[in-house]
This record gives C-alpha cells, sequence and structure tokens, in this order.
C-alpha cells in the first residue's frame, strides 16, 4: 500500500468504523447488561432489521464533521458555520435520536444565536461521539486540534467535561491512526500535555481506564468498578474511560472492540461508534469485519458515499497535487438529498418503534 492509499485509508476507517459500531450497537441501545444478554446474546452480528444494520446520529454527526472540514480547509471560523448549518439541517430532516443537549442548542442556532453562543451547559456524549474524525485530521498539530474540537463541542455542549472527553477521544484516534501500538502511559503522556490543571478528575478516571488496560483487566470489571454494572451510559465521564480502556487493549482488533463494548449494554451505539472510530482509523476499511459492512443497510449516507467522503477528506488534508483535472479536489460537500433523508429517517423510526415494542416482549 503507497502512502497516498495508507492516508485514505485512515480517513475511509475511521468514518466507516464510526458508522459499522453505531450500527452494530443500535438495537442494544439503553438495555441493561442483563437485559441485553437475554435479547441480544449474540453481539457480534447486526440485530436491527432483518439482520442488517442502520446509523444514528453518531455516525450522521461524524459524518457532518467530516463534510465541514472538507469545505473549510484551515479556516476555523469557515468550518464553524459550515458545521453550524449541518446541524441546522440535520434537524429539519427530522431525525429519530436527538440528545437533549444537542437539540437545545440546534434550536438555539435557528433563533439566531452564533456557533459561539449557542451551546448549553452539558457533559453529554455528543461532542466525543463526533470527535474522532478530527483528531485524524489535526492530531499531529496539538494546540489546532484543541481550538477545533473546542468549536465543535461548544456549539452545542458548555460543560468543559464534554470538551475533555471530545479531546481524549480525538487524541486517541490520531495516536490510533498513526499504525502503531501504545502503551497506556504512552496515550496518558499524550493526554496530560493537552489538558490543563482543571481536568484533573477527568484525568484520574483516565489513569485508572490506562492501568486497568495494563493489567488486561476485563471490561466487565472495569466497569464494574466505575459503578457501571448496568450499562455505561451517556455522561462522558463514564463513556470516554471505558472507550479508552477498549481501546488499549484491542488497539487492531475491531471486532474483539465492538463485541466487548456493546455487551456492557447502556448507550451502546454511542460507545460503540467511538471506540471504532479510533480503531476504525488504524485498520481501515479492510480490518471492519466484512460480513458487517455488507450489512450495513443505509441510505443516503451508503458505504461507497462515506468511502468518498473520506478519500476527499484525505486528499485535501495531504495537498496531493498535481492531479489529473478529474480528480481534482472540489472544496464543496458531498450532496445529500433532503427529500431522500426525510424518507430515509420516517423508516428508520418505524424500525426503531418497532423495536421499542419488540423489548416488552419475552424473554425477560
Amino acid at each position: 500500500m503507497n502512502h497516498q492509499q495508507l492516508t485514505s485509508n485512515k480517513y475511509i476507517g475511521c468514518l466507516l468504523g464510526t458508522a459499522v459500531g453505531d450500527a452494530i450497537g443500535l438495537p442494544c441501545e439503553g438495555l441493561s447488561r442483563r437485559r441485553r444478554q437475554r435479547l441480544y446474546p449474540d453481539v457480534a452480528r447486526h440485530h436491527l432489521i432483518f439482520g442488517k444494520g442502520m446509523i444514528s446520529d453518531d455516525t450522521e454527526h461524524t459524518c457532518m464533521v467530516a463534510q465541514s472540514l472538507l469545505v473549510a480547509g484551515e479556516d476555523d471560523k469557515k468550518f464553524a458555520r459550515a458545521l453550524a448549518w449541518r446541524l441546522r439541517c440535520w434537524l429539519l430532516g427530522l431525525p429519530a435520536g436527538v440528545g437533549y443537549a444537542t437539540l437545545r442548542a440546534i434550536v438555539r442556532l435557528w433563533l439566531g444565536f452564533g456557533f459561539d453562543r449557542s451551546g448549553v451547559f452539558s457533559a453529554g456524549n455528543g461532542p466525543a461521539m463526533r470527535s474522532a474524525i478530527l483528531g485524524v485530521c489535526y492530531g499531529g498539530d496539538r494546540d489546532r486540534l484543541r481550538q477545533w474540537v473546542r468549536i465543535a463541542t461548544r456549539m452545542t455542549h458548555t460543560d468543559p467535561k464534554a470538551e475533555y472527553g471530545a479531546l481524549a477521544v480525538a487524541i486517541a484516534a490520531h495516536l490510533s491512526s498513526q499504525h502503531v501500538s501504545l502503551t497506556p502511559d504512552e496515550y496518558l503522556h499524550h493526554l496530560q500535555r493537552s489538558l490543563d490543571d482543571a481536568a484533573t478528575e477527568f484525568l484520574t478516571l483516565i489513569e485508572r481506564a490506562c492501568h486497568s488496560a495494563a493489567v488486561d483487566e476485563t471490561a466487565v470489571s472495569f466497569a464494574d468498578d466505575l459503578g457501571l454494572s448496568r450499562g455505561v451510559g451517556g455522561y462522558v465521564y463514564h463513556t470516554v474511560p471505558v472507550v479508552i480502556q477498549i481501546w488499549l487493549r484491542h488497539q487492531a482488533d475491531y471486532h474483539s472492540a465492538i463485541a466487548e463494548i456493546v455487551a456492557l449494554g447502556g448507550d451502546t451505539d454511542t460507545t460503540a461508534a467511538i471506540v471504532g472510530g479510533i480503531i476504525g482509523a488504524r485498520v481501515g476499511k479492510n480490518g471492519i469485519p466484512q460480513p458487517w459492512l455488507d450489512a450495513l443497510w443505509e441510505w443516503p449516507r451508503t458505504v461507497r458515499w462515506m468511502e468518498t467522503l473520506g478519500t476527499r477528506l484525505s486528499m485535501q488534508q495531504s495537498n496531493l497535487s498535481p492531479l489529473p483535472e478529474q480528480h481534482r479536489i472540489q472544496s464543496t460537500a458531498l450532496p445529500l438529498p433532503l427529500g431522500g433523508i426525510l424518507l430515509r429517517n420516517l423508516f428508520f423510526l418505524i424500525v426503531v418503534i418497532f423495536h421499542g415494542f419488540r423489548r416488552l416482549l419475552p424473554p425477560y
């Protein structure tokens, strides 16, 4: 694999890794560990609809960040404006799942609040779920990465905890994309260099995650130690330490990482999407189980569409030239039909409602 292919692979892998993790985890979202075991004992396959999987807001937000990066170049203000408009338009598509903090922030955007004043005080998972691609793009420039993560975070979530979690995920994705195995201490050192003294509580949690990974503690034991025996919730101080612990233990093993984090229950689509994006940045498309990719039943954000987005983003970031005319980078986002998104989201809502009723039935 040449340099151009290797570079493109990490962008495509991050996007597809997020999407497949999201889709595998989605049917188990909100279930306790015990209830998940009863309903879906085999977590290593799609369960949403006839053995197929669909994505949720975790992947959609990651794609929106990638689209905004594509049109912004190195202009952070242009990135912020592009992401703000994509969030507004995303809500018009009537997505079936919207976090409460994200919903309030987008409404504020529509009411005329600027992207620097639209966020609400929340430490939810929204920023962390969309930050891996930022690390792949800008992880080599620590100051720029912090700035872009801050923009993407504070647009919806102003609690500093959300920013710490998003930055930890972005740094993990960057390091993963370098295709080398890290010790837990090496990751911790990188993170400590990027966080200030106010993040002491968060760093303590990550230190626990790193120590747990160093001694190869199971994810179940680590989650129990954090008081998460019923599932990993949507609080960023619960999600990110568990994600980091599992990533550090399975740095090049996408299948095992996804299966292990989904088995924990809770906010499984988001936890699996985050760890999937991190590991996907290392293993690329070829490191994601082909049956999982083949069974991703999604439109208009198809696997091919995400591959094209990753390729364009890679070429833009690498500034590859000269290129033939037909392959030159266009600083425009890939089109998505609003009508098609509305129809897709209506179908997705029906599927989600069906799953809601299915959970009322045995086995208990």
